[in-house]
C-alpha cells in the first residue's frame, strides 16, 4: 500500500475464499450484534423489512457486553444536551463534526428511554425510581447511567438479544462476514460470509440484500494488549475498504488509561478498570503514593482519556516503571461489592484485592474513534452500505471519544439508519451481484502476533516518524511475504488455506497498514494521536480529517477534508 492523492472507485478486491455454496435473501442484512446492530435490526424489522442479523460469535458475544461504565445522556436535573455537546467537543480536540454531535446529544435521552422500554434495566438511586447517574472522565455533570453496578453493557445486550428473539428475527450466528456483494452499478447487493460449525447453514454462503448495515465493532486486536474481545479484528473496516468505501480517522485509537496491568508479556484481551471507578473518587498514584494527575488538568483523574493515558505514560517513563496504580481502598468492601462487582472479581481473579491494595494499571488499546465514514443517516460512500457503532466514523468522536458516548452513538445512529431504510419506500429486491475477480493474498495465521507486536511498538500510545516508518516497513514485509506465498511457482502448500484465522489475520494487516499510513501523515499531536516528534496541536494544518480509499491496484488514496466537518457521502 502506498499513499496517493487521487480518489479510487470500487476496488474489485476480495478475500481469497471458496464460492458461496448457499444463499438466502432479505431486505436488510445487519452484520454485528452489539447495541448498534441489534437496535438497527429491531427498528428495520418493526418497519416491515425482512431483516437478517449476522454475527461472528453468539448474539451476546460482541463488544457491547464488555462495556462497564455506562451510557452517557443528559438525563439529570441541571444537565442539558448543550452541556453534553460542550464536553464532547472538548474531548474531541477540535475534530468533532458538530452537527453529528448535536444529533447525538439531542436525540440521546429519548433513545435511552426507548432502550428502557425495550427491557433494559438501569440502576436507580436509593429509595427512588430515578436513574442513578455518575461521572466519568471529561464530563462536567453526572450523566452516566449504569446497570448492575459495572455491568451496563451486559444488561443492554441481554435486553436487546431478548427483544430480537421475541421478535423472531432471523439470525445467523458464528458467521464471519467476508466481502460486500455489488451490482453492475456498484450498489450494495448483500454480503458473503462463512458460517463456522453446524447449523442450518455451514461454510461460505451469501445473504442477498439491497441494504447492508455494518455494526461489526472495533479493531483492538490489532495491538498486543487491548480491552476488546477476540472477535474485534477490524473485519468491517477491511470489508469496506475492499468494497471501495471511504474510511476516516483510523489514526485516532483511544488507549484506555486504566487497564489491569498483568505484566510485560500479557497479550490479548485485558481486564478493564472502568472510568466509573475514578468517577466515584478513586485516585491515580505512582509507586510512592503521589497523585500525579493533580495539577495536570482541572478535572485531575477525570480528565479526558487521552490526557490521563499520556500522564500515566510520562510518569512511568520518568520513574522507569511499566505501570501506575489506581487507589480506591477508601471505597471499602461494601462499595466495591455492590458498585463494582465485576471489576472486583476480575482483580481478585488475578491475585489483587482492591479493597486492601492499589490496582496496577497501564493504558491498552480500547476504542477506534475512526472507521467507515458515514453521514448523519449512517450512509457510507457506497450506495446501500450503512455503518454504525465502533466500525463507523460519524464525526461524533473527533480525535478522542468522550467516555460512555460509544453506547449512545450506536443507539442513536442505528435508529437513524433504520429510519432512512424505512423511508426508502417499498423494499426492493436485491440486485444481481457481480462476481469480483481479484482475490487478496491471505496472511498466514501464525503472522498475527507479528502484526500485533509491530503495531504496539510502532503505533501505540507513543508514536514518532521513526517508529511509524519502522512499523510501515515491517507491515509491508508481511504483505510481500503473503503475496509471494500465493504466487506461482511457489508450492501451494506454503500458502495459507482460506479459513477464519487466515481471514482475520489478513483483515488485521489491512487495517494496520491504513492506520499507520494515516498516523505517519498526521504530523501533530491531537487527542489520542500522540506524536513525540510533533508534540503540539496544529490547527492550521491538521484540523481536518483524512478520507482514505483503497484502490483496485491496492494503493491508498489519502485526501483531507476542507474543515473539521465531513462532506456528504452521496
Amino acid at each position: 500500500m502506498t499513499a496517493t492523492g487521487t480518489a479510487a472507485g470500487p476496488t474489485g478486491i476480495r478475500l481469497t475464499a471458496p464460492a458461496p455454496g448457499w444463499s438466502i435473501t432479505a431486505d436488510v442484512v445487519v452484520v454485528g450484534s452489539g447495541v448498534a446492530g441489534l437496535t438497527a435490526a429491531l427498528r428495520c424489522a418493526a418497519a416491515g423489512r425482512r431483516t437478517v442479523v449476522v454475527t461472528k460469535a453468539r448474539l451476546d458475544d460482541g463488544s457491547t457486553r464488555w462495556a462497564q461504565g455506562g451510557i452517557a445522556a443528559a438525563l439529570g436535573d441541571g444537565d442539558s444536551p448543550e452541556q453534553h455537546l460542550a464536553d464532547t467537543l472538548v474531548a474531541g480536540a477540535g475534530l468533532c463534526d458538530e452537527e453529528a454531535v448535536r444529533a447525538l446529544v439531542t436525540e440521546g435521552p429519548d433513545a435511552v428511554h426507548r432502550l428502557i422500554a425495550a427491557g433494559a434495566c438501569f440502576d436507580t438511586a436509593p429509595g427512588s425510581e430515578e436513574i442513578a447517574l455518575t461521572r466519568e472522565g471529561g464530563h462536567h455533570r453526572r450523566r452516566i447511567a449504569h446497570a448492575g453496578g459495572d455491568a451496563t453493557g451486559a444488561e443492554i445486550s441481554r435486553a436487546l438479544v431478548s427483544a430480537v428473539r421475541a421478535a423472531g428475527l432471523r439470525t445467523i450466528e458464528n458467521a464471519l462476514v467476508l466481502d460486500l456483494l455489488a451490482d453492475a452499478e456498484g450498489r450494495t447487493a448483500g454480503v458473503t460470509l462463512h458460517v463456522m460449525g453446524e447449523g442450518q447453514h455451514d461454510g461460505v454462503g451469501a445473504v442477498h440484500a439491497p441494504a447492508v448495515v455494518l455494526a461489526t465493532g472495533g479493531m483492538g486486536q490489532v495491538f498486543s494488549a487491548t480491552t476488546n474481545p477476540a472477535v474485534s479484528t477490524g473485519d468491517g473496516v477491511a470489508l469496506a475498504l475492499r468494497a471501495g468505501a471511504e474510511v476516516s480517522d483510523l489514526e485516532f485509537v483511544q488507549f484506555h488509561p486504566t487497564v489491569l496491568y498483568l505484566g510485560p508479556e500479557a497479550e490479548g484481551q485485558q481486564p478493564l478498570i472502568s472510568e466509573a471507578v475514578r468517577g466515584e473518587g478513586a485516585h491515580l498514584v505512582d509507586g510512592d503514593g503521589t497523585r500525579f494527575m493533580v495539577g495536570q488538568h482541572e478535572l485531575a483523574e477525570l480528565a479526558p482519556r487521552d490526557i490521563v493515558a499520556k500522564a500515566i505514560m510520562r510518569r512511568s517513563q520518568e520513574q522507569g516503571v511499566e505501570h501506575m496504580y489506581l487507589d480506591a481502598r477508601h471505597f471499602g468492601a461494601d462499595m466495591w461489592e455492590h458498585r463494582f462487582p465485576t471489576i472486583l472479581a476480575a482483580c481478585r481473579g488475578h491475585g489483587i484485592d482492591p479493597v486492601t491494595a492499589p490496582i496496577p494499571v497501564a493504558p491498552a488499546a480500547h476504542y477506534a474513534s475512526g472507521g467507515v465514514r458515514t453521514d448523519l443517516h449512517g450512509r457510507t460512500t457506497v450506495p446501500g452500505l450503512y455503518a454504525c457503532g465502533e466500525v463507523a466514523c460519524t464525526g461524533v468522536h473527533g480525535a478522542n471519544r468522550l467516555a460512555s458516548n460509544s453506547l449512545l452513538e450506536g443507539l442513536v445512529f442505528a435508529e437513524r439508519i433504520a429510519a432512512d431504510i424505512a423511508a426508502n419506500g417499498t423494499a426492493a429486491p436485491a440486485p444481481a451481484p457481480v462476481e469480483t475477480r481479484a482475490p487478496l493474498p491471505l496472511l498466514a495465521p501464525e503472522a498475527r502476533p507479528a502484526v500485533q507486536r509491530i503495531m504496539t511498538a510502532g503505533a501505540g500510545v507513543l508514536r514518532s516518524a521513526t517508529s511509524l516508518a519502522t512499523a510501515a516497513d515491517d507491515l509491508d514485509h508481511l504483505s510481500r511475504e503473503a503475496a509471494e506465498a500465493t504466487a506461482a511457482p511457489v508450492p501451494a502448500a506454503k500458502a495459507p488455506e482460506p479459513g477464519v484465522e487466515a481471514w482475520e489475520a489478513t483483515n488485521l494487516l489491512c487495517v494496520a497498514r491504513v492506520l499507520v499510513a494515516a498516523a505517519r501523515l498526521r504530523e501533530e499531536t491531537r487527542g489520542c494521536h500522540w506524536r513525540e516528534d510533533h508534540p503540539d496541536r496544529d490547527d492550521a494544518s491538521w484540523r481536518r480529517h483524512f478520507r482514505i480509499v483503497l484502490g483496485s491496484d491496492r494503493t491508498l488514496s489519502l485526501r483531507t477534508t476542507e474543515t473539521a466537518g465531513f462532506p456528504p457521502t452521496v
